[in-house]
This record gives structure tokens, sequence and C-alpha cells, in this order.
């Protein structure tokens, strides 16, 4: 299932399933705090801002994503911007839930001429992890499978905000040839609702569940964008720590052996929480000083926000590596002009430099998860479906 663009009705209709949400869960006072906040930004140095770089200054002298944006896209990221930088994470936890989500995907469907999606996906609620199951046909075995963690600074974010994204996903692996794929979406805790190792540990179960329904982790591909992409280093940490660090396994719960995943694939991954190298561009979305008070609410009090289980970039034992890279290796996506760049592509010649499996595509211009941000900005349908068919690529070229 492949879905048109969003349009700007779609932007309305959106707005009408989030208005009441937010006063539902963040109260109408705040709910009309907050959006008298925004206006002088959306009345005056939105539009002001957008039309000059876009119309009075000088290609060479424009943003490296202006430069390559249409105008749809140039706009909802500065929105974002703009969002990420000065609106409450409590208010971005309803943008992105459920509540939200689940009303918009089914009223584009309709727009399409979907009553019910045409690709099975239930609920999994289990007292130790939630999740999203989506599988081409429920009564047969996978033929691959995709454990994927979502992003969102670990205090936003849900499995049914990126439905439609994990949809498409499905839709592109079985036009490759997959007879059967599956993707499961792991649905974990919030910040503040929990920190780590919360978030860890429900990854951990969720893994150990694919892959008792899958009996192959080499054809398990584990991926995640941003704060996801974190998670899911942590938990190639972690499984490599149980095979081969025993002793190093006080800070987590659980000592069962697991299988090591046929490959990861890695959409703009947050490699590390806190670094001196993440620096605001003039292209990203993404403001690095909310980032850092993220990452210190997600370690919480307890553990050290450089710990190398939790901040899988401070880790330098080549050894702990090597025992962690799945054997098909790992793929990372990102984009030359985001807040992570420097950091990964510092892990990634880490990598590189200690003959540990991994390859990666930087897209020049690009910013933060732009193959997941694409998929419902770009206008057309090559632009749309690149980065994840991208993805799909690497995945069929490694797990057969």
């Amino acid at each position: 299932m492949i879905l048109g663009p969003v349009s700007y009705l779609d932007c309305i209709v959106f707005c009408a399933f989030l208005a009441p949400q937010l006063i539902i869960h963040v109260g109408l006072l705040e709910t009309v705090l907050v959006g008298l906040q925004c206006l002088p930004f959306l009345l005056f140095q939105l539009p002001f801002e957008l039309i000059c770089e876009r119309y009075f200054v000088k290609y060479e002298q424009q943003s490296p994503f202006v430069q390559k944006a249409s105008l749809f896209e140039d706009l909802v990221v500065r929105c974002v911007r703009y969002a990420f930088a000065n609106i409450p994470p409590k208010v971005g936890r309803v943008f992105f839930s459920k509540l939200v989500a689940l009303p918009f995907l089914k009223f584009r469907m309709l727009r399409h001429g979907y009553l019910k999606s045409p690709i099975y996906w239930r609920e999994h609620n289990d007292k130790r992890f939630k999740g999203l199951w989506i599988i081409k046909d429920p009564t047969a075995k996978p033929d691959v499978c995709i454990f994927y963690a979502h992003g969102g600074g670990f205090s936003m974010g849900s499995a049914y905000f990126y439905l439609e994204f994990l949809l498409t996903w499905l839709s592109l692996l079985n036009d490759t040839g997959y007879r059967n794929p599956a993707i499961f979406a792991l649905d974990y805790s919030l910040v503040p609702d929990a920190n780590f190792p919360t978030q860890l540990e429900e990854a951990i179960a969720g893994y150990e569940h694919v892959l008792s329904t899958v009996q192959d982790a080499n054809r398990i591909c584990v991926s995640g964008d941003s704060a996801g992409a974190t998670i899911v280093l942590s938990l190639l940490l972690h499984i490599a720590n149980i095979g081969c660090h025993p002793e190093k396994m006080n800070r987590t719960t659980g000592a069962r052996c697991l299988g090591k995943p046929g490959m990861a694939v890695l959409i703009s991954p947050w490699v590390t929480l806190v670094s001196s190298k993440h620096q605001n561009t003039t292209s990203d979305y993404l403001n690095a000083e909310n980032l850092h008070r993220y990452a210190h609410q997600y370690a919480g009090e307890k553990v050290s926000v450089n710990d190398p289980l939790l901040s899988p970039g401070n880790c330098r034992d080549v050894s702990w590596w090597k025992h962690a890279a799945p054997s098909r290796g790992i793929f990372v996506a990102y984009g030359a002009e985001e807040v992570f760049a420097p950091e990964i592509s510092a892990l990634i010649k880490f990598l590189e430099e200690n003959n540990i499996k991994v390859h990666s595509r930087e897209e020049k211009g690009g910013i933060h998860a732009w193959p997941v941000a694409c998929l419902f900005l770009s206008s057309s349908s090559s632009n749309r479906k690149k980065g994840l068919k991208t993805l799909v690529e690497e995945i069929r070229d490694n797990i057969h």
C-alpha cells in the first residue's frame, strides 16, 4: 500500500484531529497559550524568512536543504524546526500519538479508496513490551522481518505515527521478491514515564518475540531512526554482552543468550547522546540544546549519559563492536546537513578502521531522518520512495 503525498487538505484534517487531543491531554489553557506563542512565528517570521531565502537570496547562498527542497518541504521543515526548539515535549507527544496518527492514516486511506488496510496489521500488547505486527500473510512464517524502533527524542513518537511509512516499506519489500515480509514496530515507553534501561529491556523482550516467531535470526533486520536507532545499537551491544562480555551485564536485567540479527539498517542514528560535535545547522530541524536535555532525561539519575550501552557512540571497545555487529553488517543512511552527521561519520570511520562491516550513504544537502520525512513531504513518486528503496535494496542484497 503506497498512498499519495500529503496535501494541504491532509494538513488541515491532521490539525482537526490534533486540536481536541491537545485540549484533553495538555489542557485548554496551555493549548491556547502555546497557540498564541506560535502566532508571531506563523504570521510574520515564517513567511518573511521563507520568501526572503527562497526568492531574494542567491542560490549559492541558500542553505543546502533549501537549494533542493520544494516549497511545501521547505515550509514544513521550517515549522518543525521552530516546534522542536520552542514547543514543550508533552505537546509534541500528543502530535505523534496513536489518538491522532491512527485516525489521520485512516482518513488518508479513505481518500485513496481504501476502506481498510490491504495489509494485515495488529497490535501486540504484552506485559513486557508493546508494538505493531505487520505482515503480508499472517498464516505463514515470514521470510524476512524488520524489527523497528521509532524516533522522537525518547520523549515523543509512536509506532502508529510511523505506520504508513512501515506499510509502504513492507509493500516495497514484497515488490522486490520477498514472499511474506513482516515488520514488528516497537512501541517503547517514553520519557518521563520511564527512562533507561526500561526502553532497552522492552527492545530485548520485543526482539525475543520476533526471534521466536521468525525462528531464524539471519532473516531479521533490526532498524530504527534517530533515538530508535540508538535503542537498536544498544540492543546489539546488549546481545554481544550476553555472549562475550557477561561481566558487563550488571546494568541490565535478563541474561538469555539471543541470536544476532542478520543485519542492521539505521536511519540518522543518534549514536552519541551528548557531544560537542552536535551543532545546529541552517538546514536541519533538530536543536542541539534540546537534544542534550532529552538525553539527560533518558539517562535518568542512575546512569551516566556517557555509558556506552546507553550512548553507543561512546563505545570504543573493538572486541565488543565485532561481537555486536550483525553478520551481514550495518547500513547507515543519514544527511550531510543534520546535527548528528559529525558523530555518525565518526562512528562509521571507527568501525571501518577496525574491519567491522559497515556501509553508509550520506545524502548531500540531506537533513535528519529524510528517508522517513520525504515519504510524506515530497511530491513526486520517485523522490518519495527514494530513501525507502535504498533501504530495501540493502536488505535484499544481504538477506536472501
